[in-house]
């Protein structure tokens, strides 16, 4: 199809509308066409068509002009003396008047015919939806579908929309820690993903602990053993003769195989369970302060797409206070100044809406790149957690079974020990703790505007 080239600034994800083109900055595309409202329709080199804003894209030469719907000429002859009638790119009636440069949408329910430049004017049509650098235009539709707390968009609690768990059933970390809470002291918010963080290095802090409790017990069989080596080269007694010399004598020989089986039952808690328990994982604290600071990272860009979104909404209000004072001016004296102060400011208001709508595209993509580092990293700290657990049940089932094997013990006193080695769960585990620590199931959306 034939029609003007432009090239594309900024990248855009086509969320924004029902019918929105993707592209990635640098591609061209035709434009199909280029009506009233800061959208236009246009077509890649693949194929693809759709609609996307204007001030995303760099003309390469002037475009055609807008051509009329079906049926427009027709409509257009009803419309007061200087109104045109256009479809903006969501389906909604669209009216430009072309003596005051004034736009609006189509007010539900009231015939065309009976509209007049006064129907026409937006701030009389506070509730329709419009452009961003359209006058007046309200901020009443976000304000009740999304909430931004600590700069992250959720859905409004009066309207909240049914978002199925990433991981139903599964308690998954990834499902539960979206939100800020305060921290004990209720000074300090923290994240949940410091929250999910505390927990890891707690962990490590805990398997480190239960090494150096097994070292603890290594010591005492290695001074154990070296008694009982002690002990059994004793003179005491050795002079006794006949059979009881010789039952004395083995006595004292069983203490020196007493110790030489204390030796190796330390030798292997060393090699078999206190040494897999401090090597398990070395760089792991090294590791989640790098993944700790990414997410952080995210997040200040979060924070610093936010504070740009803010910026831009509150240069558009004061955009369209300029154009509604200059057509308040206009209404009560014609002039040809008049006319140029309205058509230069229109044309900073919509440039202030295109600019609130880039802004509101960078934070949205921002936030899906922290939502996807936040899902993947979660994911990951959940298998670290199960391989963590799951290592450390099967060292101490290590300790057990050498028990087992040094037969000089009561074995009685680990078989308990035995039992609740077979029940550990990590998914149970898991359960009960996000049920205690959980921050918040509402996963972010998109800022709408």
């Amino acid at each position: 199809m034939s029609g003007s080239r432009c090239q594309t600034l900024y990248p855009f994800s086509g969320e924004r509308h029902r019918q929105g083109l993707r592209f990635a900055a640098g591609e061209l595309i035709t434009v199909l066409q280029v009506p009233d409202g800061g959208w236009w329709e246009g077509q890649k080199e693949d194929g693809l068509r759709g609609w996307f804003p204007a001030s995303y894209v760099q003309l390469l030469e002037k475009p055609r002009k807008a051509t009329p719907q079906p049926g427009e000429d027709t409509l257009n002859s009803h419309l007061p003396p200087g109104w045109q009638s256009y479809m903006s790119p969501q389906g909604r009636r669209y009216y430009v008047n072309t003596f005051t440069n004034v736009n609006g949408y189509h007010i539900s329910g009231t015939p065309v015919h009976q509209l007049d430049s006064a129907h026409m004017n937006l701030r009389k049509a506070s509730g329709d939806p419009q452009t961003p650098g359209s006058p007046a235009a309200p901020r009443r539709q976000s304000k009740e579908s999304s909430l931004t707390i600590n700069c992250v968009t959720f859905p409004h609690p009066d309207i909240m929309p049914e978002q199925q768990l990433l991981k139903p059933s599964e308690w998954s970390y990834c499902d539960y820690f979206w939100a800020d809470k305060k921290d004990s002291q209720g000074n300090n918010t923290v994240s949940g993903f410091e929250i999910l963080l505390q927990k890891q290095l707690k962990g490590k802090q805990m398997q480190k602990e239960m090494a150096e409790f097994v070292r603890e017990r290594i010591k005492i069989e290695e001074e154990y053993a070296k008694n009982l080596s002690k002990l059994s080269q004793n003179s005491l007694a050795a002079q006794e003769e006949g059979t009881l010399g010789e039952a004395w004598a083995q006595l004292k020989k069983s203490l020196a195989d007493e110790a030489e089986v204390h030796l190796k039952f330390s030798s292997k808690l060393q090699s078999e369970v206190e040494k897999p328990l401090l090597n398990f994982r070395e760089n792991f604290k090294k590791d989640m302060k790098k993944c700790d600071h990414h997410i952080a990272d995210l997040r200040k860009q979060l924070a610093s797409r936010y504070a740009a979104v803010e910026k831009a909404r509150k240069a558009l209000t004061e955009r369209q206070k300029d154009l509604e004072m200059k057509t308040q001016q206009l209404e009560v004296k014609l002039s040809n100044k008049t006319e140029e102060e309205i058509k230069k400011a229109r044309r900073k208001s919509t440039q202030a809406g295109d600019d609130l709508m880039r802004c509101v595209d960078l934070y949205n993509q921002a936030q899906s790149k922290w939502f996807e580092e936040m899902v993947t990293t979660t994911l990951e700290l959940e298998r670290l957690e199960v391989e963590r657990v799951e290592m450390i049940r099967q060292h101490l089932c290590q300790y057990t079974q050498l028990r087992h094997e040094t037969d000089m013990f009561n074995q009685s006193t680990v078989e308990l020990v035995d039992q609740l080695l077979r029940k550990v769960d990590p998914a149970k585990d898991r359960e009960l703790w996000v049920k205690e620590h959980k921050t918040g199931d509402i996963r972010p959306v998109d800022m709408e505007i």
